[in-house]
Formats: C-alpha cells, structure tokens, sequence
C-alpha cells in the first residue's frame, strides 16, 4: 500500500519517517517530496508498505501525531490523476 504522509516538518529525514513506520512492519520506501529549484522539503512525502494490514495499522495509530511541532495527516494514498497539459487560466 502506497501512503501519503503530510505536513512533515521541513527538518524531518526520510529516516525519520522510516523509524516511525518501521514499528508496524516492513517499509519498502520512504520518499519525501523537495522542491526541483531548491531541493527543500515540500512538506509531503510517500511511505510503501508492502503489508495492507501493516500499512492500515501504522495509519491509524500515526495519524494526527505530533513530529517536531507539526501534527502528521497520514492516509492512503489516492492513484495520481492524468494531467492535461492544458492551463485553465
């Protein structure tokens, strides 16, 4: 299961995340998204598990945590949307 993590603080590690997710099973991937221009964190970032119930268990008890000052938003994550690549101004 593929799951979005946001509202991570500036500071925080992919390893950060890792050890929060690791108490629930087996965590194939942590990515933090950064910013293209200045590589700083975006404040978002996607946690892989490859264990529905894991996954579903470290939702529910991570969600709403508070990690250095910032309470996490953590649910599944949604399948990403075909983008257009036409502007709508």
């Amino acid at each position: 299961m593929e799951i979005f993590v946001s509202n991570i603080p500036f500071t925080t590690t992919q390893d950060d995340i890792r050890q929060l997710f690791d108490e629930f099973g087996t965590v194939e991937r942590v990515s933090i998204i950064t910013d293209r221009e200045t590589g700083r964190s975006r404040g978002f970032g996607f946690v892989g598990m490859p264990n529905d119930d894991e996954a579903r268990a470290a939702i529910e008890a991570l969600n709403g945590i508070e990690l250095q000052g910032r309470t996490l938003t953590i649910n599944e994550a949604r399948p990403r949307e075909p983008r257009s690549n036409r502007r709508d101004w």
